[in-house]
């Protein structure tokens, strides 16, 4: 059941309760009119199943009511081609990537990769959610089956960086931020008498000129 007969044989897409495909897949494939089956990781909540008819599928699904599983459509082989090349779940993920999570009690929320394990097909995550509201960030361990990327590092690396000032030039700081320095008595008192010197030097200089 590894990969499809290329006959005229068709196959048909089946969807299915999300986390519940391979449960499906162990009640139809004891049908000996079911050809080949195909659980495609990259497409959460379908399966893919191969057989003569539409009602053979039909009626292979209706022995598992409670996942709720229903024929969709037929599909060609060159639309389910890549599904049939095998990859991991974690392949493409990096540190820093921007990640959906699709279920489990955070389903629908977003977060950081900070950790790929691709040998357990795992990844820890940094929840956004957690971080905005009190700061204190929630660190998980999740399956990558149950994450989507929406957003890759290198497209925060494309932008261009913003130029933040720690401080203001002192100038700067000087003229918005300190208040006018208020004259002390004392101050004032030598500006008048400076000014009654002038005076005085001005009648010495002119009035009293022969």
């Amino acid at each position: 059941m590894a990969q499809f007969q290329k006959s005229a044989i068709s196959i048909y897409a089946v969807k299915t309760i999300i986390g519940q495909e391979k449960a499906l897949v162990t009640f139809v494939e004891k049908d000996e009119d079911i050809i080949s089956i195909l659980v495609p990781e990259s497409l959460k909540g379908y399966v893919f199943v191969e057989a003569e008819e539409q009602q053979i599928v039909n009626q292979s699904i209706s022995v598992v009511p409670q996942l709720h599983a229903r024929v969709i459509g037929k599909v060609s082989n060159d639309e389910i081609e890549h599904f049939l090349a095998s990859k991991k779940p974690t392949e493409g993920l990096k540190k820093d990537d921007i990640v959906e999570i699709l279920d489990g009690p955070f389903k629908g929320e977003q977060a950081r990769v900070t950790k790929v394990d691709p040998n357990k097909d795992e990844v820890r995550l940094e929840l956004f959610s957690s971080s905005q509201q009190d700061g204190n960030v929630i660190p998980i361990k999740i399956h990558a089956d149950f994450i989507k990327r929406i957003h890759a590092a290198e497209e925060f690396l494309d932008e261009e960086p913003v130029q933040v000032f720690e401080e203001e030039p002192e100038s700067i700081k000087e003229i918005e931020e300190k208040p006018l320095k208020k004259k002390s008595k004392l101050s004032l008192e030598e500006e008048e008498e400076e000014e009654e010197e002038s005076r005085i030097g001005m009648f010495d200089s002119t009035e009293f000129e022969e």
